[in-house]
């Protein structure tokens, strides 16, 4: 394979003079710039952007918002596209494709499963995954090249044959190498990943998706997003002391709720935006999927073109700021919902535990917790994830360390730090940072997700053993970090997580609180301090990135037979044509049922690429209403009592098909298809909720599975663990029409309740064909 050059090694090659008059004749050209220093024969195209905007804006005759001006500018109709914000599915075409290792195991599977020869879009992999943090950076990453060998070597073949850049274990978080490369105002990016949002902080519209929405568009298909709402987030007044970026979207998470954003885009906007660096705009649109936001975005400024700059773009920042009204909203633009935060009296909070959403001023949490129960102690702090580890949040936290360390102190708790790219690492080593960080007790962890995502050995406490972790992560849910469900996991910025790991308790506010020197000298943390971006430029350190060949057709990717990780796809079964009678009720599922609660990460994620494996732990975390456990389900051919994934393949074995039912916002989190995926292996046919979350909801339909809501809410009371269900009316299945769902009782009594869905025409042919890789497959 060849390997791209670093951007220090660019430099060299260019000389800076000749980069400016390659950026100087860019401009004067208007034209051919670049994507990215790693595809320099994918061009930047803001007159098609401009053209497809203003023949909207004909249309409509109104004011558009940015979101709006991203997301039509990328119509692949925009003169005959039906456009209705939350009514109509609006076909685009984005720019380009990013895949973390766990899911895009799934995707490229799919994508062979397609026959077609070559992406027809940029596309990235990025392995941050499958890290697992055990002892300390260096070593973790060494184990896991060892123990995923396999899996990398299939992602790395896959990448070249089919034109798929590749960026090795070690080179960093997927959402902060696309921050750092590939993110540009007004781009428009899908990437297998809920907090794929991330690149909103440099205005673009970055969707987190499902593998098969990701095949789709790297098959050159038209992509569909249902039309989405815009919710306005008005920010005044001035970031100042210890309030942080972090705090807003903790802010307005508290406001909005984990479902609040759904089917919509949260724009931010006001004159507050300046006072937010790129990478804090970027953790603010990161932490936007906890609230069921399609994305988040902030308008082009003068933050973003400095980090343009300071990254090496300095032509795309150029030609950005020349096309600056495209990648700001309108004057008098309409939102649907508008939200007003003063930065100037906002105050650090912390959210927590167990849901994000849960929203308390850092002052007032201790208290909380004490009236709650729950555990004063903190037992580890840990900073860094994709939300926050930029080269400002990693200074800001280094200067808290540096005043602790000035007066004797060290961490009560344990301290984790996980930078979020190498080009970070690299830095912060250099500065300094990384070792003041060292020195205060913390550990510096891979470039990798690690403990955000559950890859996380920890063996400080025992599993059920209550205590509670300060993160600066973005999710919280139960056991989600350690695979303990006692864990309290609070949520909230880097600098909060530093002083509460100093002070070693949750009930300290840096603000008012003094700790105790060694000496007994009482002393106040001053506020944090850090330099946006780094005064000597970025060090990029070591080369970790796979460029494919401009023909892999002769290249060869292999799947053994044998593996217990790899497994190649057998196309789902095609729909009978009939109504599906008698769906045996699988599990009644009582209150939050995330993704993770469906397809459970941590030691799962070693079986991301093999189906019927990872299929072992479908819907283990969720709550059986019938006893209120977990994992132990009735099996009401044999009557005995079974895990859910074994009775799941039970009735599979004996040719009956069955239906889980939920509760709210079912399959909130992760943007993991697999949660769609291994239903429709095991057996399942409809899923029918209360309301789902955004992806969950695309991805079942995506595999052939129906995800259908209560037309009264109320009726999820009615039906019971036992039950047997039909789904009627699938003959005439239609946009815009229910079903029918007639609920059999043991006892023999029957109720009929109506179901509603949200299936476009062309979703119901994937479900008539059993998937939409079945539908694209007959359609070549």
């Amino acid at each position: 394979a060849t390997y791209c050059l670093t951007v220090a090694r660019l430099q060299l090659a260019l000389g800076q003079g000749a980069r400016r008059l390659h950026v100087a004749a860019a401009l004067n050209a208007k034209a051919n710039v670049a994507m990215s220093r790693f595809e320099p024969n994918s061009y930047i195209n803001y007159d098609k952007l401009r053209s497809n905007i203003d023949i909207v804006r004909k249309r409509l005759n109104r004011p558009l918002t940015l979101s709006e001006k991203i997301v039509y500018g990328h119509l692949d109709d925009p003169a005959g596209q039906e456009i209705a914000r939350g009514r109509t599915y609006l076909r685009l075409r984005p720019d380009r494709v990013a895949m973390q290792d766990a899911t895009a195991q799934m995707a490229m599977l799919q994508f062979i499963s397609s026959g077609l020869p070559r992406v027809a879009v940029p596309s990235t992999i990025h392995c941050d995954h499958l890290i697992e943090a055990q002892t300390g950076g260096a070593q973790d990453l060494q184990r896991a090249k060892e123990v995923n060998q396999e899996v990398y070597n299939f992602l790395a073949s896959a990448g070249a044959k089919y034109g798929v850049g590749f960026w090795k274990p070690g080179s960093g978080i997927i959402h902060q190498i696309i921050l750092e490369n590939y993110a540009y105002p007004g781009v428009m990016l899908i990437g297998t990943d809920s907090h794929t949002p991330n690149g909103g902080g440099l205005g673009c519209i970055c969707i987190g998706v499902g593998g098969a929405d990701a095949v789709d568009v790297m098959a050159g298909i038209p992509w569909e997003l249902k039309c989405p709402n815009v919710i306005g987030v008005k920010l005044t007044g001035t970031l100042s002391g210890w309030t942080s970026p972090k705090d807003v979207i903790l802010k307005v998470a508290g406001i909005l709720t984990v479902k609040g954003g759904t089917g919509a885009i949260v724009e931010y906007h006001g004159p507050g935006v300046d006072s937010i660096s790129c990478t804090g705009m970027a953790t603010i649109c990161n932490m936007g999927a906890e609230i069921g936001a399609t994305t988040s975005v902030f308008p082009f400024n003068h933050r973003m073109k400095t980090y343009l700059e300071k990254t090496g773009r300095e032509e795309i920042a150029a030609v950005a700021d020349e096309n600056k009204d495209l990648l700001v909203p309108d004057s008098g633009c309409h939102y649907d919902q508008v939200i007003e935060i003063n930065l100037s009296e906002l105050k650090p909070h912390i959210n927590g535990p167990f849901t994000p959403d849960l929203a308390h001023p850092v002052s007032e949490v201790g208290s909380v917790a004490e009236k709650n129960g729950w555990p004063l102690e903190v037992k580890v702090g840990l900073i860094g994830s994709c939300t926050n580890s930029s080269y400002e949040d990693m200074g800001r936290a280094a200067s808290l360390a540096k005043q602790a360390l000035d007066k004797g102190l060290k961490c009560k708790a344990q301290f984790t730090v996980t930078p979020g790219s190498e080009q970070i690492r690299a830095t912060i080593e250099r500065d300094g940072y990384a070792q003041i960080l060292r020195d205060v007790g913390g550990v510096v962890l891979a470039n990798a997700c690690g403990p955000c995502i559950g890859q996380w050995d920890r063996r400080d406490v025992k599993k059920g053993e209550k205590n509670t972790i300060v993160t600066s992560f973005n999710r919280n849910f139960t056991a989600r970090n350690d695979a303990n469900p006692a864990t309290h996991a609070f949520v909230t910025s880097p600098e909060i997580v530093t002083a509460l790991a100093i002070a070693g308790t949750l009930n300290f506010n840096p603000e008012t609180d003094y700790l105790t020197a060694p000496n007994g000298e009482k002393f106040k943390l001053e506020p944090p301090t850090g330099d946006e971006l780094p005064a000597r430029d970025f060090d990029p350190g070591q080369d970790t990135y796979q460029n494919p060949p401009a023909d892999g057709s002769g290249l060869k990717v292999d799947v053994n037979p044998q593996s217990n990780r790899l497994q190649l796809l057998d196309p789902f079964d095609k729909w009978s044509g009939k109504d599906l009678e008698d769906l045996q009720v699988l599990i009644k599922v009582k209150g939050k049922c995330t993704t993770d609660h469906i397809s459970a990460a941590g030691p799962w994620l070693k079986f991301r690429g093999h189906l019927d494996n990872i299929s072992n732990n479908m819907l283990i975390g969720a709550v059986n209403i019938d006893n209120d456990a977990v994992n132990k389900i009735r099996n009401h051919l044999t009557g005995e009592y079974g895990g859910v994934p074994d009775v799941a393949r039970y009735y599979k074995k004996h040719n009956v098909s069955w239906v889980v039912v939920g509760d709210e916002n079912y399959g909130e989190g992760s943007s993991r298809e697999h949660a769609a995926l291994e239903p429709r292996h095991l057996g399942g046919r409809a899923i029918i909720v209360k309301s789902f979350a955004r992806i969950h909801e695309t991805n079942l339909k995506k595999q052939g599975v129906l995800p259908l809501t209560f037309s009264n809410p109320a009726d999820y009371d009615k039906i019971r663990p036992d039950d047997k269900i039909s789904i009627e009316g699938l003959v005439s299945f239609a946009p815009g029409k229910s079903l029918k769902a007639v609920i059999k009782h043991i006892d023999g009594s029957k109720e009929t309740i109506e179901l509603n869905h949200t299936f476009n025409e062309t979703q119901i042919e994937w479900f008539k064909a059993g998937s939409a890789l079945n539908r694209m497959k007959l359609q070549q």
